[in-house]
């Protein structure tokens, strides 16, 4: 018998429209990034240079990489809720899925400006 703690109505709706709404973003994003390809000109460093050159396209990569690190933090933390039943391990493996997460976001605001 599994003893679940119901902490009000909405239990798990915000992490359930979080995997919704940051699938949504990144799908978008994707099919920005599939027209630029799909576009018919040859893909070089220039044409990658000219379109990260536009303040938008970086923040939309950015806002691609923020929801790609929450889409994957939420989907990881109830994998490790429903798998890993130590409290300690389960700890520390949210712990360096997180610090994970944030070093790969770090990285990619140091590609996208420096």
């Amino acid at each position: 018998m599994v003893n679940r703690v119901i902490t009000g109505a909405h239990y798990g709706l915000r992490d359930w429209l979080a995997q919704r709404i940051t699938a949504v973003i990144m799908a978008v994003y994707s099919l920005i990034v599939a027209f630029v390809l799909l576009s018919g000109q040859p893909i070089s460093y220039g044409v990658w240079r000219d379109l990260f050159a536009h303040g938008w396209m970086r923040v939309a990569t950015l806002l691609f990489a923020v929801s790609l690190a929450w889409h994957a933090w939420v989907g990881m933390r109830d994998v490790l809720m429903d798998y890993v039943k130590p409290t300690g391990l389960r700890l520390t493996l949210e712990a360096g899925t997180l610090l994970l997460l944030a070093a790969y976001l770090g990285w990619a605001v140091q590609v996208l400006w420096r």
